[in-house]
């Protein structure tokens, strides 16, 4: 068999399954404010539907805009439970994806597309057992005779997105964590979860006001030292 550029390709460190099935639990606003407010991708990739949710090791690939030719690569390498993050540039103007490719994606156990870029057949889609995000709709079919890149480090929505970084989203939008950064980020949002639910009681107990908002307003120049806001 001969060989091509797309051997091993696949072959990258992934988040552990183990820490993944961990973050499933933790919104992906939890997941972006503990690693610093880094990771979140742009707005405009959203889910289809806004009960859409997915957790998994990142697979990414770059795309010429209006192509898919090395989407369809990645589709054909990607491990089951991996998330396939396409850089499509952000073009709107044709779709990247369609029902075909969703349908080869569940029955291959990927995990789920994030794309900077369009989809259609949106209405079956949105309503299948495929999450998807994407940054819009369009009807026009793409191209398939560009080359890209599959298995590196690719931009999506002003983030750098590494193979095997792990990738949660839902219906705040996508965040991406360095494959690295997991296990300590993961620690951060448990303690994260223990505070807001400490905050959720205080407020219930009467305590309304925020008990850093002084001190946050002093630091600030809003008052001054010896002031209180109430």
């Amino acid at each position: 068999m001969k060989t091509t550029k797309f051997d091993n390709v696949a072959e990258f460190e992934r988040v552990s399954a183990n820490l993944v099935d961990e973050a499933r639990q933790f919104q992906s606003a939890v997941l972006c404010d503990v690693a610093g407010r880094r990771g979140a991708l742009h707005a405009r990739i959203q889910g289809l539907s806004p009960t859409m949710k997915l957790a998994g090791p990142a697979f990414p690939v770059e795309v010429r805009p209006g192509d898919n030719l090395l989407f369809h690569v990645a589709l054909a390498l990607a491990r089951p439970g991996d998330i396939i993050v396409v850089d499509g540039k952000g073009y709107e103007s044709s779709a990247l994806a369609g029902e075909l490719m969703a349908t080869q994606a569940i029955a291959a156990g990927i995990g789920g597309f994030v794309m900077d870029g369009a989809i259609r057949d949106t209405d079956t889609l949105g309503n299948g057992p495929l999450p998807i995000f994407a940054a819009g709709r369009n009807p026009a079919g793409p191209t398939k005779g560009l080359d890209g890149r599959v298995g590196t480090t690719v931009a999506i929505g002003d983030v750098a997105v590494h193979p095997g970084d792990l990738v949660v989203a839902d219906c705040d939008g996508v965040v991406v964590i360095p494959r690295t950064d997991v296990p300590a980020v993961l620690l951060a949002a448990h303690q994260k979860l223990k505070a807001e639910a400490q905050r959720l009681k205080e407020i219930e107990e009467g305590l309304l006001v925020s008990p850093w908002l002084d001190d946050a307003l002093r630091m600030a120049g809003v008052i001054g030292k010896e002031e209180t806001l109430l």
